[in-house]
């Protein structure tokens, strides 16, 4: 299939510029910044030299301002929310050790002492946080309770009497797990817990509890390391524990919740889950670093197989020469597909973060909702690609992808739990479905029989509706040639739309029965929930790359960025012809132009796949595989 017009030659560094985006001065100086001899390689370290090779890191980092972007300028930092993020981002390149490590000091344990805690806290806390003199904690995942935060064990109890919170692990199924910082180096933990004054629980807040006294572990606080794990080593994870631990009234970040002296509680949201879902609203920021970081690390695997693609040469044509792996399109298939996604990802994380720069600390609810909708799904379709993608780089290896000095099996292992921590990527989505729903909580506010009948009708209706619009499509289809149709932007666009709108009403209209049997109805029908989600994100990147496309000045970049859009709509379809062939969407003869369509995208775009991952600017001392120079 002729597939439209891509230059003979782009500049990377034009392709770079659109890439490095609003905050492209920052990358630079971040990339600048790498390139020191002290961020290096850890192939051969065990679990304690790496630990302390990464604690030297962070401590270097901290002589620099990008650990204090996103804190208030009144206590040393930046006021950079978006700079912050796309700080934490870059280090994704690199040991993702040290990018977890800052977050967790800098983004989850600073972020919760800035955003949850008030002045008193601040003055105290800010600036020795940002400047490493105080190691800290995020302690809110327990052993029983990862996802469902709301109904964790640990307890904090007020006693007026000494005007203290005593704060308990009840039970094995209360200790706090997985926590980076606590195994050796954390002093100071945020610990979630029910809070409960004059009898009454108050729901989940966040509480300092020192968890560390010179070295060893405070009065009441049992500290286990969680050990080896499947990567991120140099990272510290440990377990737990509070026996009876009182901490002083003021220890309560008291933002969202206050309790007076005498116990008396008091709180700016009235509602307990209104105020739960608030607080932890405020803490997206690591979610969407952890997105930006597994994008990172896609890249630099997507580098490593493209460049070692390009070199490495297998079989012989009938005139004797050997043929480069990249040249064979089963090789294109695995890797530029996915390079056309990690660029879509790319731009639709960049709108994400200018937009948690933008909002307004008085945004609506609504307004803050989407934000953190979004947030979700993209961190989970993120994470699930780089889990797909950096397996399919390994495997285009073959076995000097297996080498733990070809670096891929390092990436492997430490961006496997981004789909798992920072929020489980199946509940995000759901999380994602549930925001999308709300256009129908008006049908499931009112169970009345007119309500029901009135909902029955509609459906009705939109059934009608969306039989003609698919018979208009399938004119289109019969009436225009594979190349006219299949390369129009406004017809990709409509596609991911029209299967967003459809997928939704669906879920809906399963939905609308739960009345009698909501977790059965809801159990039945998570599937079509999950996939809600997932479409949606899926239109919210391709909107995000046509966007990006707008602003890119560079004539021939641009008309290559084109085709690589084309490559993500049109293998993100492929991928989900048997929904559009079964829901009229496709002719069983589109469907196979559009597998044409993408073999041609991946044999065009081949002349440009090193142009198109030398964009991303990975600096080259992460990029040091022997089997690129064998």
């Amino acid at each position: 299939m002729d597939v439209p017009a891509v230059p003979a030659k782009v500049d990377p560094d034009a392709l770079t510029a659109v890439l490095d985006g609003r905050w492209a001065a920052l990358r630079r100086d971040v990339r600048a910044q790498m390139t020191a001899a002290s961020f290096r390689e850890t192939v051969g370290l065990d679990v304690e030299a790496h630990r302390a090779q990464v604690l030297d890191q962070l401590r270097k980092l901290a002589t620099t301002d990008l650990p204090g972007l996103g804190f208030d300028p009144a206590y040393g930092g930046g006021g950079d929310v978006g700079g912050s993020v796309t700080s934490f981002e870059m280090l994704g390149f690199g040991d993702l050790s040290l990018m977890v490590k800052a977050g967790v000091q800098w983004g989850l344990f600073g972020g919760a002492v800035q955003l949850l805690g008030t002045s008193r806290h601040h003055s105290r806390y800010l600036q020795r946080i940002k400047d490493l003199d105080l190691l800290g904690c995020f302690a809110m995942t327990e052993h029983g309770h990862g996802s469902d935060v709301q109904h964790l064990r640990t307890t904090a109890t007020y006693d007026p009497a000494s005007a203290e919170f005593v704060v308990h692990s009840p039970d094995t199924s209360a200790a706090k797990e997985y926590i980076g910082n606590a195994a050796r180096d954390g002093e100071l933990a945020v610990v979630f817990a029910q809070l409960e004054t004059g009898g009454e629980s108050r729901g989940v807040h966040a509480f300092l509890v020192p968890i560390r006294i010179d070295g060893a572990p405070a009065p009441g606080v049992s500290i286990e390391d969680c050990g080896v794990k499947a990567g991120l080593n140099g990272v510290d994870n440990g377990r737990l524990r509070f026996d009876h631990v009182r901490v002083p009234r003021e220890a309560l970040l008291n933002r969202f919740g206050d309790v007076a002296p005498d116990g008396t509680y008091s709180s700016p949201i009235e509602s307990d889950g209104r105020r739960f879902f608030t607080m932890l609203g405020t803490l997206i920021r690591g979610r969407v670093s952890v997105a930006g970081s597994a994008g990172n690390a896609t890249k630099r695997a997507l580098t490593l197989a493209v460049r070692y693609g390009e070199t490495r040469r297998q079989f012989a044509k009938p005139d004797g020469e050997e043929v480069a792996i990249l040249d064979y399109l089963g090789h294109q298939r695995k890797l530029l597909p996915a390079l056309a996604a990690t660029y879509a990802l790319h731009f639709a994380q960049e709108e994400l973060v200018s937009k948690l720069h933008d909002i307004p600390a008085d945004a609506p609810d609504e307004e803050q909702r989407e934000l953190e909708s979004r947030a979700a799904g993209l961190k989970a379709v993120a994470t699930w690609h780089a889990t797909s993608t950096i397996q399919a780089a390994r495997e285009a290896c073959g076995g000097a992808g297996y080498l733990a000095e070809n670096l891929l099996p390092a990436l492997k292992a430490d961006t496997d739990v981004f789909t798992t921590f920072e929020g489980d990527n199946t509940v995000l989505l759901q999380l994602v479905a549930k925001g999308l729903l709300t256009s129908y909580k008006e049908f499931f506010a009112d169970l009345s029989p007119l309500a029901t009948a009135r909902f029955v009708a509609e459906q009705v209706v939109d059934a009608v509706l969306e039989r003609t619009a698919a018979l208009k499509f399938l004119e289109r289809l019969t009436e225009s040639a594979d190349s006219e149709v299949l390369f129009d932007r406004d017809w990709q666009l409509r596609m991911f739309e029209d299967r967003e709108e459809h997928v939704l009403a669906g879920v809906a209209q399963r939905l609308r029965r739960a009345v009698s049997d909501p977790f059965g109805v809801f159990n039945s029908a998570q599937d079509h929930v999950l996939r809600a989600g997932r479409v949606h994100v899926d239109h919210l990147v391709l909107q995000a790359f046509v966007s990006a496309l707008s602003r890119c000045a560079d004539p021939d970049a641009r008309a290559l960025l084109e085709r690589v859009c084309d490559l993500y709509a049109l293998s993100t379809l492929e991928a989900d012809r048997a929904w559009f062939l079964e829901h009229g969407r496709l002719t069983a003869a589109r469907s196979k132009a559009l597998t044409a369509a993408v073999n041609s995208l991946c044999a065009a775009l081949r002349p440009h796949a090193r142009t198109l991952v030398d964009a991303f600017a990975v600096p080259e001392q992460f990029l040091a595989a022997p089997m690129l120079f064998a």
